[in-house]
């Protein structure tokens, strides 16, 4: 499942959508298999956390990646590098040198909604990582309402902060020097959300995630998929787990047992 900073990333690529007219809409969601916003223009391309939202005239339509989900742009007419049964959202824009095709492969989730309904809608998310006017205190406000559930699970819980994913939960709790499953109650919560901001800022326009601050492959990461691999700081070997409950999924967990014990 895709970070904020790729789905920010995700909707720079995409703005050339922006001014241009629908020729064609072709949604392959039985919900909204009778959508068309050809001949509307395209108003705003834009993400929220792990979301994006694509507003043509008075409706939005609203995607999010999931696990598998894709976006590819062709030349109206040109063959898919991807097989025809996996889009479910395909668009034609005009442009003076040919309709351009946006293809959405295997999307985790695609809604429409009209325009007017979008802050009742996404009114649950917590505050943007990403957002220009990223408001700390909220973030931090939200995680410390949870005084006893993990930190690893807070900081996933979009509700509290909009586009942390499991690599961040990860690479932010290894330089906090909190373990995951450590009680946000025992944890420096506004330690956590400025590395968390930082970070995410920091990555927001670069194709490789870093947050070492080295771009050489096999160093981008502390302990992010670095499992039976020695910490970078103190040569312990990274241990991987699983942290979930209550409902939530259980995730991947990584760790080292010496620069952040377990609880």
């Amino acid at each position: 499942m895709p970070e904020g900073d790729s789905v920010y990333q995700l909707a720079a690529r995409l703005k050339w959508m922006e001014g241009r007219r629908v020729t064609r809409c072709d949604l392959r969601v039985p919900r909204y298999a009778t959508v068309d916003f050809s001949g509307t223009l395209c108003r705003r391309v834009w993400p929220y956390g792990k979301h994006l939202f694509m507003q043509f005239g008075a409706d939005i339509l609203h995607t999010h990646l999931k696990m598998e989900g894709t976006w590819a742009i062709h030349r109206a007419g040109a063959r898919w590098r991807k097989p025809g049964h996996t889009a479910r959202v395909v668009l034609r824009l005009d442009d003076p040198k040919g309709e351009i095709e946006l293809v959405g492969h295997q999307l985790g989730l695609v809604d429409v909604f009209p325009a007017r309904e979008y802050p009742q809608r996404m009114g649950y998310l917590g505050p943007d990582m990403l957002a220009e006017n990223f408001d700390h205190e909220e973030v931090a406000r939200r995680i410390r309402s949870h005084p006893d559930l993990e930190i690893g699970r807070a900081l996933l819980d979009q509700k509290n902060a909009a586009g942390i994913g499991n690599e961040y939960r990860a690479e932010i709790c290894f330089i906090a020097g909190a373990h995951p499953a450590e009680p946000v109650r025992r944890v420096d919560v506004d330690k956590h959300v400025r590395i968390a901001r930082k970070l995410m800022w920091a990555n927001r326009n670069s194709p490789v995630r870093v947050t070492t601050g080295i771009k050489r492959a096999g160093e981008t990461s502390y302990v992010f998929g670095r499992n039976n691999k020695p910490c970078r700081r103190c040569g312990t070997l990274i241990t991987k787990g699983f942290l979930g409950g209550a409902g939530d999924l259980e995730r991947v967990i990584w760790w080292c047992p010496s620069c952040q014990p377990s609880p």
